[in-house]
């Protein structure tokens, strides 16, 4: 049963190649789902990171201003 790959758009089939050919498809496959996987973890580290950096101005405006930054936007303050 023939298996099939794709290079810049065009799909091709790893009937005919050689067993390094077959090799070679085979580490480019896993290379493009490891750079999926680093993308997604890239983008879940930046999310984190501007959580962190949200986090610390807040932090900075509450020390500087003694206003508590997160208590005016909770829906159990009271008014």
């Amino acid at each position: 049963m023939p298996r099939y790959f794709k290079l810049d758009g065009e799909k091709y089939s790893t009937d005919g190649l050689s067993s390094e050919g077959i090799e070679l498809v085979s580490m480019l496959k896993f290379t493009q789902k490891k750079i999926r996987t680093l993308t997604n973890q890239h983008a879940l580290l930046m999310k984190a990171k501007n959580a962190y950096i949200s986090d610390i101005k807040a932090e900075v405006v509450e020390s500087r201003s003694g206003l508590d930054v997160g208590a005016l936007f909770t829906d159990d303050a009271e008014w």
